[in-house]
Formats: C-alpha cells, structure tokens, sequence
C-alpha cells in the first residue's frame, strides 16, 4: 500500500482583507487544501508546485482515505494519488532531492473554498453566489500559499493538462520566482473548438432541471447534466483505439435504460458507467467553475502582457528554462496548441525543449505512461 499523506488546510484572505478576484468578484476568506511530499531544505530552494488537472485533486500521490469536510464526494478511487508513479524516491518528482507542494484550486470541491463550502455571511453553502475564477486569480492564492509556508522561489513548477495553464501563469506572471516549467499536454490559448466542447458541457449541467441556477445542495444535485459533461469531455481525454480496447470489456448493465432508449452496446455503456461514476465524486459547481476558466484563457490576458513577445520577454530575463510535451494522439490538448507555445517561447528567446510522446492513449497518457516523460523532467530538474 502507498505511504499515508495527510491533508493540510492554508487560509488566506479575511473579511478585513478579502480576496478581490480579477472579475470583480470577492471573498471575505479562502481556504486552499494542499498536500506535500518530500522534505523542505534548508535554503528552501528545492520546492516544487504541481498543479493538477480540470477534475484532479491535490492528492497526487501517497494514500488518503478521507479529508476533513469532504464527505461522500472523497470516494474510493481517489483514496491513491493520481501521480502516484511520478511522485517518490528516485521518480521524475524525486522526493530525495524535492519538496513537492499540490493544492485544490480555488472553487474546488475537495477542502478548497468553493461552490459546495458555507458562505459566512449567509451560513450556507456558495452555490451560484461563488464567484468566476480566474487562472491569475489561482495563481495569487497559491503564491499566498508559498509566502506562507516561507518559499520565495520555486525550482520548478509543473502542470499536466488545465494543471499547464495554471503553470504557464505562475511562471509568466511570477517570472523570478520559478527556474523551470513544466507543461504536459497543455496550452497558450483555448481554440474555439475547445471552447465549444466546454459550452456544451456548460448547457448540459445548466439544463438540468435539478440544476437551480446552481443553488441544489439542498436537494437533488443536477446528476443528469454533469454525468452528460464527463461523457462530452471523456471523449477527448481518451484515443479512440484505447476507448475500444476499455469499452470491450464493459458489459452492458440491464438497467441501462434511458426514458424509452436502451443502451445497444459496450461502447454506450462504457461511457454511461463513466459518467455515473464521475457524478459520485465531483460537484457540478465546480466542474463550471473550472472550465470556465479553461474556456477563456488567454496567457496573454492572464499575464495581463500586451502580447505573446512580452510576456516570455519576462521568461527569458529571469533565466527559466521550459519543458514542453506534446503527445501525439491526443484528442484534447492538440499538439499544435503546443508548437504555438514553443513557437512564442522560442521567438522570446527562453530556453525551451519541446517532446512529442508517441502514445495510444491519448491525452490520459500522463497519468498512465511515467516511463514516457520520466527521463526528461528529471533532466529538466537536475540540470
């Protein structure tokens, strides 16, 4: 069995300093759950912030079997780290050499104030009153996060997927306090394909009649709309070849029926399994919270530059050196959103490495093939 980890709680922001987030919204407190491995040195120089994927957590690796305030939503899947072969002695995240930091994102379900935590002024839940959040807004609660824990300047930061645009601007925003970024299937901007993939999970969670303006944790939760949103996503998570080879071994439940619609095959089956189990562990809440941030980034805007030149201008002066991996088959991230990072960070002048993984499965290779990114992040790392 993995190591235990336990969960830690940061607060941040008061109701006579709250938090002002970038689109007028405001928080009187913040909580952000976090998790860590490894050991801090004593210059505090070997930290490492992670940051993780639109449905992750801040559990990355180790064993966990329930957090503080999270109730059912902490299902057994998630009890192991979702990292948990990238983050260990000897591993791409070496915790002989490395102090790994993980939080939840702001708006999240899983012990960060968000949707689903009381609001103090009203003694209930946020709901629809929880603000808009921003990949700059999650980038000024962490850093409050590292002035906390005593952590000036991060040797890397790391971001698989959304995690990579969280990454991106921490590093672009925070140039002299990151050496080295990595992104895993990540981004610069969010294409109007993505953009319309993510408004069609928007509509299918807004159009749920338990939905309520986003006001349901009194009653029924919108369990319909956000099984529908993983199954629009979960197609682009996963090759196409892969999906086959996993749904072949589902078999098909008699009690998959819809209002009249019996499902056919493995293939609808396999994917109504994912959504039901998907809506068992995560709050629709935050599921729009955090694609809307997803369908709006702009690094450019996030980094608050007046173009792509300036923004990695600020890269190179502090020095950072870039790893990028693209991977091949994903359906998700395409790879040429990743060459039009490269493509600016180069034109800037940063030292960057840019790696094509050759994969079957898709964008969910980071999670499921370490050998394949392993030697460069350590590279990266040790360099």
């Amino acid at each position: 069995m993995s190591a235990a980890t336990v969960t830690r709680f940061f607060d941040t922001a008061s109701p006579e300093d709250p938090l002002r987030l970038r689109d007028g919204g405001v928080l009187p407190g913040v909580r952000i759950a976090y998790e860590t491995w490894g050991e801090l040195n004593a210059e505090k120089s070997n930290a490492i912030l992670l940051f993780h994927a639109l449905s992750g957590s801040h559990h990355a690796a180790g064993f966990n079997p329930a957090i503080d305030g999270v109730g059912e939503l902490w299902q057994e899947e998630l009890h192991a780290g979702w990292w948990e072969d990238m983050i260990g002695p000897g591993k791409a995240l070496d915790t002989d050499k490395y102090f790994i930091i993980c939080g939840n994102y702001l708006g999240g379900c899983y012990g960060s104030s968000g949707p689903s935590s009381v609001n103090p002024e009203t003694g209930k839940p946020w709901g629809s009153a929880f603000p808009a959040v921003t990949a700059a807004d999650q980038v000024e609660v962490f850093t409050r996060l590292l002035d906390g824990l005593g952590i000036g300047a991060l040797h890397a930061v790391v971001g698989p997927s959304v995690g990579g645009l969280i990454a991106l601007t921490f590093a672009t925003r925070f140039p002299e306090r990151v050496r080295n970024v990595v992104a895993i299937g990540s981004g610069y901007k969010t294409t109007v394909l993505n953009r319309l993939i993510l408004f069609e999970q928007i509509l299918a969670i807004e159009n749920d009649p338990y939905f309520n303006g986003g006001n349901y944790y009194d009653n029924q939760p919108p369990l319909y709309g956000l099984a529908l949103a993983r199954m629009i996503s979960h197609k682009t998570f996963v090759h196409l070849d892969s999906f086959e080879r996993r749904a072949r071994q589902e078999v098909v439940q008699p009690n998959d029926i819809l209002a009249w619609y019996r499902v056919r095959d493995q293939f609808q089956s396999y994917m109504l399994h994912q959504g039901k189990k998907f809506v068992k562990r995560f709050d629709a809440n935050t599921y729009l919270r955090i694609i809307d941030l997803w369908s709006r980034y702009d690094a450019t805007h996030e980094g608050d530059a007046e173009s792509p030149e300036a923004l990695f201008e600020r890269a190179r002066l502090a020095g950072q050196r870039w790893l990028v991996f693209s991977i091949d088959s994903d359906f998700c991230f395409y790879p040429e959103e990743q060459a039009e990072l490269v493509k600016h960070l180069e034109t800037a002048k940063v030292d960057v490495m840019h790696i094509t993984v050759h994969s079957e499965k898709g964008h969910d290779s980071f999670l499921l093939e370490p050998d394949l990114y392993t030697p460069h992040i350590s590279w990266l790392l040790g360099k």
